[in-house]
């Protein structure tokens, strides 16, 4: 590969990263705290092809998120803040949850993301 052609590849993958950050940038923030046993939000409304980053913190112990009908999940560890990005591709009503045991109310721990056409 001669050095017009790495220099076109450079420019190539730095121009893909660009776009990868500014889609990330634009997408729809929605913070969501968890503790034992709840959300900080229990129902959480967007668009579908809207593309929604999540931002959850746990307060108090190690929990998870899932949003099983989307194939998401993340650890939540105290004091981290985590981004799960999404684009929702269908409308309806899904069910999200604390997939990590955190004590007597944990099979509560849930909440309900609305996706609207």
């Amino acid at each position: 590969m001669g050095p017009s052609a790495k220099a076109l590849a450079l420019a190539a993958l730095c121009g893909l990263l660009c776009l990868s950050q500014a889609s990330a940038a634009s997408s729809r923030r929605i913070e969501l705290g968890a503790k034992k046993f709840e959300y900080s939000q229990r129902e959480i409304r967007v668009k579908k092809g809207e593309q929604v980053t999540f931002v959850i913190r746990a307060e108090d112990f190690e929990h998870g998120f899932s949003l099983p009908d989307f194939n998401v999940r993340a650890d939540l560890i105290p004091g981290k803040a985590v981004e799960v990005t999404l684009t929702p591709d269908r409308a309806g009503s899904f069910t999200f949850l604390c997939d990590n045991f955190c004590g007597d109310d944990h099979e509560n721990m849930s909440g309900t993301l609305i996706v609207e056409d």
